[in-house]
């Protein structure tokens, strides 16, 4: 069903013949977007994440209900942060899907330029129809504002980003910008990206590319080429995300050990088997058994 925008209203009142003035100009006031159980992913997909080089992940990585996750390592998720497939990631998966269609939603305070380098948008809802793009030679994008300010940036086409462009943040949140894409986004080479990028489709981090915030594709892939995606703690702290076996945990999970493989494909568990009396060790087994697939 057709996103329905909404728009900011205001009223016009005559004073005088000729004269107008415009009395309660109320543009929409921004709300951040509840991520629920996919808030403690700093990346999420629906058919594939895919790496290459010496990524650095700081939250949990998923994808479902397609199951391939692939080049970790070189790639590193950084504990206590895990690698989930189906059925674990089914949960954020949907929780994504609601994420993306409340920031279609939102009340759209004005237009915005496709070219969003060298721009400084107050706080608030942004649409642009034939997508956004940010290039160095344009400036930086900064948002300004204090720490409970919103920016939820709308497109339903693609994000794009320069190499070596940037968004600034002063005095915001990482944790209060919001990316709705209605195609794909691609980051350019060595750029700098600040918020939650939720895109229809796919997402493509090209080398060097950092973000602070997400990269969440809900119908296609996310691929990555020695990036830096870090998920700032605060914007993680209230996850109510449960990983396999339903067991609660915190901000971003516990750590699963990287091997080399599609780790969706497989759960670890870590047991006690035994003390024995008058020994002087602790013996550990470690078992590995293959994840239900959905």
């Amino acid at each position: 069903m057709p996103i329905q925008r909404r728009w900011a209203t205001f009223s016009i009142t005559i004073v005088s013949a000729g004269a107008l003035v415009i009395a309660g100009a109320s543009p929409a006031s921004a709300a951040p977007i509840g991520l629920g159980e996919a808030t403690s992913f700093s990346v999420l997909a629906g058919q594939a994440v895919t790496n290459t080089g010496p990524s650095v992940i700081s939250g949990n990585v998923g994808v479902s209900p397609l199951p391939p996750v692939t080049g970790f390592p070189p790639g590193i998720v950084t504990a206590p942060a895990s690698i989930f497939g189906p059925p674990a990631a089914d949960g954020p998966k949907a929780a994504l899907t609601t994420a993306y269609n409340n920031a279609a939603a939102a009340t759209v305070t004005s237009n915005q330029p496709t070219e969003l380098g060298g721009t400084n948008p107050m706080p608030g809802v942004y649409f642009n129809a034939v997508g956004f793009g940010i290039t160095a030679g344009a400036g930086p994008l900064v948002l300004n504002g204090g720490p409970d300010s919103v920016w939820i940036f709308q497109t339903d086409d693609t994000l794009i980003t320069g190499d070596l462009s940037s968004v600034v943040l002063n005095g915001a949140s990482a944790c209060n910008v919001f990316w709705q894409v209605g195609s794909s986004a691609t980051l350019g080479t060595n750029s700098t990206m600040v918020g939650t990028v939720m895109a229809l489709t796919s997402i493509t981090a090209t080398t060097g590319a950092n973000v602070t915030g997400r990269l969440l594709a809900r119908n296609g892939a996310v691929t990555l080429d020695t990036n830096t995606i870090t998920t700032p703690a605060a914007c993680i702290a209230a996850s109510s995300f449960s990983g396999p076996g339903g067991v609660p945990l915190p901000a971003a999970g516990p750590s699963l050990p990287v091997m080399g493989v599609d780790l969706p494909w497989l759960a670890w568990s870590l047991s006690l088997v035994a003390i024995l009396a008058g020994a002087t060790g602790v013996v550990v087994s470690a078992t590995r058994r293959r994840a239900a697939r959905s």
